[in-house]
């Protein structure tokens, strides 16, 4: 290629070591591997848009996009893909698929083409969970490119997630701990009666492991339910691999056996994709954009501290968020398992991404003890920094509109300021009051706020299919009219670190927990 070709910094693409990291080698130039990109929308969605879909409106009087109006609407541009592929041409690149819905291209080629064509370098890193290909600072694009490409991913292919599940052994019931089906739960919360989510299709995003249909029949069968209908898709090469019960399997089965019990007559969609920025991304966007299965509610049980996302990427996925929201997909996401700090050993808070994107609904943790189908004692989740729930102040996303009538307290960091509070609701998720689970042969009790996503997901399948239209996007109305309306149960008792619940929205467990009966009436059900 030219070396006379005017060249700007792809903006909030820049990269740092992975914490704990060693260069070990420089990665050959001719190692190949695939990267997507993403290319910006003919016309961006903007917020409170005509389509009213992220107002304070009820979801009967809402106007969803179809999947084909929002690809024909707000899709990328064919003139802009033909631009990016004369630039892959020009560097060597394949583009192995191109999707204007979803404004991705998947390109391929080497290593030494790819340092080219992006203005990086390559190195093997190891770390404490084994190797990566990484690269350091920021991309570079063509000047033609500018405002073209948005976000380049796979180019660094660290692992980026954690799942947030915790497990407190197998049973017997260890350590005098308390555990629930999510039956019980369901029950303990006031979920409406007499559904059971059919027409419904329910997403699970999940960055590793796998299902066995064995330990799928056992589980349902002892709670007397038929076993589900789960499907798995395949997304850049990830697929249902399932191995150890102490592995992300864990993960995938609590997903799976939460939703379904919930919602025992949805059809579950799980998009397998590996755990890095561009798998992740990729299987959210398929699911968004997904014609076959066309799931209305998206549960998101991994994440990680914001502090370990790029620039790039937070808008990227907070981006495919807004898409949801147009179709009137709801997105849940687990707020984290290790308090305030979020796994991070800096000594400052930290919040969870995606739970802290705009338009994902944030999922704390609480530590409850029924009786019966009576809520005896519910707390914020805290046993310890590396068992309590996740939540607090963004550092990156400014206060949304919806939150700006809660008292979202300055920053616990040195800086302070006011950001995106997280996290939006709560529910059940101390391992000690765990969910009781099947995973690889064994009977187990995890807990993590991994558990409380695919509990509201399976919540809202069944407000879905009363209402006879999606709830969508609901955190403008929880913020909005609903607010102080009864739908919750508020936690008022605990802290996760540097934050403390209090009456009302909190840092904690944001709303409270959920009594689903009124938050279906509420809804207009």
């Amino acid at each position: 290629m030219e070396t006379n070709v005017k060249r700007v910094v792809l903006q909030g693409s820049e990269r740092s070591v992975m914490t704990g990291a060693q260069a070990v080698g420089t990665v050959p130039e001719d190692e190949r591997f695939e990267i997507t990109v993403r290319l910006r929308a003919k016309k961006a969605l903007e917020p409170r848009s005509t389509t009213n879909v992220e107002a304070d409106v009820l979801p009967k009087q809402r106007h969803y996009l179809t999947r084909e109006e929002l690809a024909a609407q707000h899709g990328a541009d064919p003139q802009d893909l033909a631009r990016l592929t004369s630039f892959a041409h020009d560097y060597g690149l394949v583009v192995v698929e191109s999707s204007l819905e979803r404004r991705s291209v998947v390109l391929s080629g080497m290593a030494g083409d790819f340092s080219k064509a992006f203005g990086t370098k390559f190195e093997h890193y190891e770390h404490d969970e084994g190797e990566y290909r990484g690269r350091t600072g920021g991309l570079t694009i063509p000047k033609e490119l500018d405002g073209i490409v948005e976000g380049v991913f796979g180019l660094d292919d660290r692992p980026q997630a954690k799942p947030k599940f915790q497990h407190n052994g197998i049973h017997p019931m260890a350590n005098n701990q308390v555990s629930y089906t999510p039956i019980n739960l369901a029950q303990v919360y006031n979920f409406p009666s007499g559904l059971d989510g059919s027409g419904q299709c329910i997403a699970l995003i999940e960055l590793g492991g796998g299902y066995r249909t064995a330990d799928l029949k056992t589980y349902f069968k002892k709670l007397g339910l038929p076993k589900p209908n789960v499907k798995s898709v395949r997304v850049d090469g990830g697929r249902n691999h399932p191995t150890t019960a102490d592995s992300a399997d864990g993960e995938v089965m609590l997903d799976i056996e939460v939703v379904a019990a919930v919602a025992p007559k949805a059809r579950i969609v799980v998009y397998f994709a590996p755990n890095t920025t561009q798998g992740f991304l990729d299987a959210i966007t398929k699911a968004v954009h997904d014609t076959v299965n066309k799931p209305t509610i998206i549960s998101i049980s991994w994440g990680a501290a914001e502090s370990d996302w790029t620039v790039q990427a937070m808008q990227q996925y907070t981006q495919a968020f807004q898409a949801a929201a147009a179709v009137g997909i709801s997105v849940f996401c687990a707020a984290g398992d290790n308090g305030s700090s979020d796994n991070v050993n800096d000594g400052l808070p930290h919040v969870d991404f995606p739970a802290s994107s705009p338009y994902a609904v944030g999922c704390g943790g609480t530590r409850l003890v029924a009786s019966g189908s009576k809520i005896s004692s519910e707390t914020v989740w805290n046993e310890g920094p590396n068992s309590a729930t996740g939540g607090g102040v963004s550092g990156f996303f400014p206060v949304p509109t919806y939150q700006g009538s809660v008292n979202i307290p300055a920053s616990a960091n040195p800086k302070g300021g006011k950001g995106r509070g997280v996290p939006d609701v709560c529910g059940d998720a101390d391992p000690a009051t765990g969910y009781q689970v099947r995973v690889d042969g064994q009977d187990m009790v995890f807990g993590g706020t991994s558990a409380v996503a695919p509990l509201w997901a399976g919540l809202t399948a069944l407000l879905n299919q009363k209402l006879g239209t999606p709830v969508g996007f609901i955190n403008p109305l929880i913020y909005g009219s609903l607010a102080g309306k009864g739908l919750f149960n508020d936690i008022t008792n605990g802290n996760n670190g540097a934050y403390s619940a209090a009456t009302g929205w909190d840092a904690c467990t944001g709303w409270g927990s959920p009594i689903g009966s009124k938050v279906l009436t509420a809804l207009g059900g």
